[in-house]
């Protein structure tokens, strides 16, 4: 912008409307009104107050349009992606264009506009093809690094489940038969606390063990509405113990059914509850809710917790990462993989401070 190319009076060439267009498009909504008043006050020291204001009006109007086909932009093929980005920096040329010609009252040879069309079309095409390009090569370099962890962990799990699992169990043996005994209630008490403490431990164990081997054992017909149903009445205790109301909108369908585990569903959404209610400290509501859109069924779970940035929700369901103080990140990572393992899929969308969406897919049986 602070070299441009003078081709007519108050009109200015550049390239400012692609890193302007990709900017938009792949920062949030914050970072983006940040972009645009930058331009803008760049664009007004520049000079020449007719330009200024036809460069407003094109960028402003811009970047509503960028903000309206953002969120179906970023879910949008590589292939979509060029041509939307390419169909933006055109329509913001013709918008450049008109002004051009309105406010200015400049008639401009129209293979200058033809090859300034052709120059930010390529430009911008080349600038997403090589963004996608590094988003992938950091997607698959997260994901190594991921499953290189989760493998570490399964191997764990492997090793302990004889080696950790049987001295418990003869502990715990040992220690239950004691309880029997003649011995003092203060001592009694200990044995409980330790054998409570067995349990616990045995626990951590079995998430380990359910990670390493995700899949589910028996495959049977779940109905899936009631299962949630389940859930809820098995954490409505918890919730009203933290004052969080629990709104539950569970459309009963009868076709509702998915394959699965049906245990292991329930400890999935019982992890992910269980971490929504843990997130509002001061109470709050939890929606929990079914839907469908055939053939698929979705179970959304939507906290008013602490929300979370881009960069935890593509950490969640790695081993050992967790957002609470004193958690292990087990919980989750056993979540994914025994939904995984189920045939569904995992989508999560939040807001640092506001709230916290889980949308979870599953494919709807055949009957």
């Amino acid at each position: 912008m602070l070299s441009p190319f003078q081709i007519a009076d108050g009109v200015l060439w550049d390239l400012r409307r692609i890193p302007f267009i990709l900017g938009l498009l792949y920062v949030d909504r914050k970072k983006g009104m940040i972009l645009l008043s930058f331009l803008l006050i760049v664009r007004y020291f520049i000079g020449d107050i007719l330009g200024f204001y036809m460069t407003v009006c094109t960028f402003v109007g811009m970047a509503i349009i960028i903000n309206l086909i953002k969120r179906f932009y970023v879910r949008a093929p590589l292939v979509h992606k060029l041509g939307i980005s390419g169909l933006l920096v055109l329509v913001s040329i013709q918008f450049t264009f008109l002004g051009a010609s309105i406010i200015t009252d400049v008639n401009l040879d129209p293979l200058v506009w033809l090859h300034y069309l052709l120059i930010n079309f390529v430009g911008i095409l080349i600038a997403t093809l090589f963004i996608e390009v590094i988003k992938m090569n950091s997607e698959l370099l997260e994901k190594l690094v991921k499953a290189e962890k989760l493998e570490v962990v399964s191997h764990l799990a492997a090793s302990i489940s004889h080696e950790v699992r049987n001295p418990l169990t003869t502990c715990k043996g040992f220690l239950q038969l004691s309880q029997n005994e003649d011995i003092p209630p203060e001592v009694k008490s200990y044995i409980g606390t330790a054998i409570q403490e067995l349990d616990r431990a045995s626990e951590i164990i079995n998430d380990y063990l359910t990670f390493a081997k995700p899949a589910p054992g028996e495959l049977e017909k779940i109905f899936i509405c009631k299962e949630v149903q389940q859930v809820v009445n098995i954490l409505t205790p918890l919730a009203n113990m933290n004052e969080i109301k629990l709104l539950v909108n569970v459309a009963h369908r009868e076709e509702s059914y998915i394959w699965g585990d049906r245990r292991k569903l329930e400890q999935s959404l019982i992890n992910i509850i269980k971490n929504g209610i843990e997130s509002m400290p001061n109470g709050g509501n939890l929606e929990i809710q079914t839907t469908y859109a055939d053939p698929h069924v979705f179970i959304k779970i939507r906290d008013e917790g602490e929300g979370m940035t881009q960069k935890q929700i593509s950490r969640l369901g790695e081993p050992y990462f967790t957002t609470k103080e004193n958690g292990t990140g087990l919980g989750m990572m056993v979540s994914y993989s025994l939904i995984k393992g189920m045939g569904g899929q995992i989508n999560v969308d939040s807001e640092v401070g506001n709230w916290t969406t889980f949308s979870i897919e599953f494919p709807l049986a055949e009957q």
